[in-house]
């Protein structure tokens, strides 16, 4: 799952692959932004976490990954 988190006052966002559901990811950002977290808190592929004060989330956006194109083939 392909996970984008916009943060204010940053120049850039936070992208990230998890193996959580979009549901898991949803309801955490529900969560934060609801008051029952003062922080959003994702776990990548690799196991690392990604934490994001609440108060400065931006956006989220939650799609699934994109496939590589491998390869010398035609357009």
């Amino acid at each position: 799952m392909e996970v984008k988190i916009g943060v204010q006052h940053a120049p850039r966002e936070i992208t990230l692959e998890s193996g959580q559901s979009a549901e898991d990811v949803e309801r955490a950002v529900a969560e934060a932004l609801g008051g029952k977290s003062t922080v959003l808190t994702l776990v990548d592929d690799h196991g690392r976490k990604v934490l994001v004060p609440s108060e400065r989330l931006a956006y989220v956006e939650i799609g699934e990954p994109t496939a590589r194109k491998v390869g010398f083939g035609t357009l």
